[in-house]
């Protein structure tokens, strides 16, 4: 008779838990958000209460997540953000806010954050929110967002037409931007003015170029952000 031979089992790891960085200077947000998130698979890792303290410890700590106030001392929540996103354009930033206007939303989206969550609604959605941003996808308005250009055009028509700024773009590359903004590729946009995609490409370098933009989805949010394009009447 023989020995069987007992294979050994694997045993999968837990996996590790988001690291958070949580930045907000209302002690009573700070303990609710904290206390919540305690029941999740997530750890804070720091805590700050105005706007430059929330800067340096998400570069200092790198965390998975930053929930970040909108409205913080000394330095407003947007701002951070680009000084963050400028030095560490990997962390996943969440906004918290009481009020948000549609023009700030597309602004933060423009700068990089992930996701918007409303503070009356934190404890409904503050969970699913980091889960989806740590996907890889967006939060916006309660409500995961895969398509993110299809959510920013849905905002860009809840917004005012004003006077845009041309960045030193001709008509021509402004017709093209809109066309990025719509989700075109380069051969669309060449079948709809009639020229050759070598020259949607010069367009488009020129236009990267005046813009400061190196990807078509950072000019798609440069251009809404900025009103380059603006909703239909």
């Amino acid at each position: 008779m023989t020995e069987e031979t007992l294979q050994p089992v694997t045993v999968p790891a837990a996996a590790k838990p988001l690291r958070i960085v949580l930045a907000d200077d209302h002690p009573v947000i700070m303990i609710g958000v904290r206390n919540m998130l305690a029941h999740e698979n997530l750890e804070i890792v720091g805590e700050a209460s105005d706007g430059d303290e929330a800067i340096t410890l998400t570069l200092e700590l790198e965390p998975d997540i930053l929930l970040l106030d909108l409205q913080m001392p000394r330095l407003p929540g947007l701002e951070a953000m680009r000084a963050i996103m400028a030095r560490s354009p990997g962390v996943k930033i969440i906004l918290l806010t009481s009020a948000i206007t549609t023009q700030q939303i597309i602004e933060a989206l423009h700068i990089g954050a992930r996701g918007i969550v409303l503070k009356d609604a934190v404890a409904h959605h503050l969970g699913e929110a980091i889960q989806t941003v740590a996907a890889g996808n967006y939060w916006i308005g309660g409500a995961k967002v895969v398509n993110l250009m299809a959510a920013l055009r849905d905002l860009m028509d809840q917004v005012k037409p004003v006077e845009r700024k041309t960045f030193g773009l001709t008509p021509r590359e402004m017709e093209v931007v809109g066309c990025i903004v719509e989700g075109c590729g380069n051969r669309d946009i060449a079948r709809q003015f009639g020229i050759s995609e070598e020259t949607v490409k010069r367009h488009l370098s020129n236009i990267f170029d005046k813009t400061g933009v190196s990807t078509r989805l950072e000019l798609a949010l440069f251009a809404i952000a900025h009103k380059l394009v603006l909703p239909p009447e």
